[in-house]
This record gives C-alpha cells, sequence and structure tokens, in this order.
C-alpha cells in the first residue's frame, strides 16, 4: 500500500556541481525538494521506489535498477557520482538514467537511511495505462511503500525555454499543480499523453505511475513549489 510520495524535479541544474555559477536560482527547489523526503522519512516506509522517466536519448534504460546501482554526472563536465541507497554490490550493471541519477543524489542529500530503495525507469513513451498498471504493481510490493517521484513538467514557458514558446504550457502546468497539490488521482489519470509529450513534459509518466500506486490510498496532498526559472516547470509536492 503506498503510504506517501515526494514529487520533485530531475534537471541536472538541481545538483550544485553541474548547476555551477547558476546554483542559487535553484535553491527554493532544493529546499522544497529536502522538505519532501521529509514527509517520506515520516511515513516510515519499509521500501522506497525511485520513479523517473528515460530521455530520448537512453533508449534500453527503463526498467527496474535494484538498491546499490550507480549513476553519474559526469557528462556535465562534473567528476560526480551517485548510488542509489547503500552500497550493495549492484553497482556493475547499467547505470542509472538521469532521472533516477538525480532521484538519488537527493537521497544522498538528504542522508536517507529509513528503508531500502528501488529504481523503476518508465519510458517517456509509456501509455497512461500502463504506467498506471506499474503503479499498482508497486504499491502492492509491500505494506507501506514510499514513492520519490522526479519528473519536470513542461519545457515550453518561454522563448529561452528547451522547447521554445507554447501557449498551452502554462495552463497544462497549472492543471499538473492543482492534481499534484490535490492528490487528484484521476486528473493525473486523464492527462494527455501526446500534448504532454509535444511540451517535452518529463514528469507525465512518472506522474500517471504515481497515481495507479495511490488509487485506493486515499493520500492527502500539498503543492511545496512551483516555478519556472528556465522555462521549465519545476514542481514540487507531497501526497501522505
Amino acid at each position: 500500500m503506498l503510504a506517501a510520495a515526494a514529487v520533485c524535479p530531475c534537471p541536472p541544474l538541481l545538483v550544485p556541481e553541474v548547476a555551477a555559477g547558476a546554483a542559487p536560482e535553484m535553491d527554493a527547489a532544493r529546499a522544497a525538494c529536502v522538505d519532501a523526503l521529509g514527509v517520506l522519512a515520516a511515513a516510515r516506509p519499509d521500501l522506497l521506489v525511485v520513479v523517473g522517466a528515460t530521455g530520448p536519448s537512453e533508449d534500453g534504460r527503463d526498467g527496474p535498477y535494484a538498491e546499490g546501482a550507480y549513476g553519474s554526472f559526469r557528462g556535465f563536465g562534473v567528476a560526480l557520482d551517485v548510488r542509489l541507497g547503500r552500497d550493495t554490490g549492484a553497482g556493475s550493471g547499467r547505470p542509472l538514467p538521469l532521472s533516477l541519477a538525480v532521484g538519488a543524489w537527493l537521497l544522498e542529500r538528504t542522508g536517507w537511511s529509513d528503508a531500502p530503495v528501488e529504481g523503476l525507469a518508465v519510458a517517456g513513451t509509456l501509455p497512461a495505462a500502463r504506467c498506471a498498471e506499474a503503479g499498482r504493481e508497486i504499491a502492492a510490493r509491500s505494506g507501506r511503500v514510499a514513492l520519490l517521484v522526479m519528473g519536470d513538467a513542461s519545457a515550453c514557458r518561454s522563448v529561452k525555454a528547451p522547447g521554445y514558446l507554447d501557449d498551452r504550457a502554462e495552463p497544462f502546468d497549472a492543471a499538473v499543480a492543482r492534481a499534484l497539490g490535490a492528490a487528484d488521482v484521476a486528473a493525473l489519470q486523464a492527462l494527455d499523453v501526446e500534448t504532454a509529450s509535444a511540451l517535452k513534459a518529463a514528469g507525465r509518466a512518472p506522474w500517471q505511475v504515481l497515481a495507479g500506486a495511490a488509487e485506493v490510498a486515499g493520500l492527502s496532498g500539498a503543492l511545496l513549489h512551483d516555478d519556472a526559472p528556465y522555462g521549465v516547470g519545476y514542481l514540487v509536492a507531497t501526497w501522505s
């Protein structure tokens, strides 16, 4: 049964070493993420699953990841490696996709040691029904499951955004923010896959995994952060 969830953005800029001189611009988002992980710890789960989407250049990296899997930010010119939870010797397999690597960094930053940690990477194109099914399977794994859900909102909020300006982006993000803040499972499940893809909303599939996991949990939501400093929507929320 799902006991709690934290929803966080997953840009590499969340990691100060990657952001370098731009690091202070993400301070509010980082602080909100730390608060969100505090809610997960307070729920005392027996299993934490980090869920994120794979990007277009990460083919073949979707699927489950065991505790101890490793990730790296060396592709951004930073000598920084991370590990998903404890070192269990599982670090010799395929590296974590970026969304899960950012999640692993958050867990290391907050000193997570409250429960075993696993990862699930879902393809960004995974249909909504398949996402919900994956969420239900996760929720059935243990008596008290927590989710750390990694994903950005639209990347089309300004002319300098990665996807350029799209008038649909701001209302799309506002609808997602309302759904996350209200723990509205139905609203997340109803997100249109094609619209989310056009707006480069990497969080769509992970949010719909969350929706599937929370169908019978009866959780309440809180929106902790909502901003788009680089034309990309960054949302932080908790369900408990």
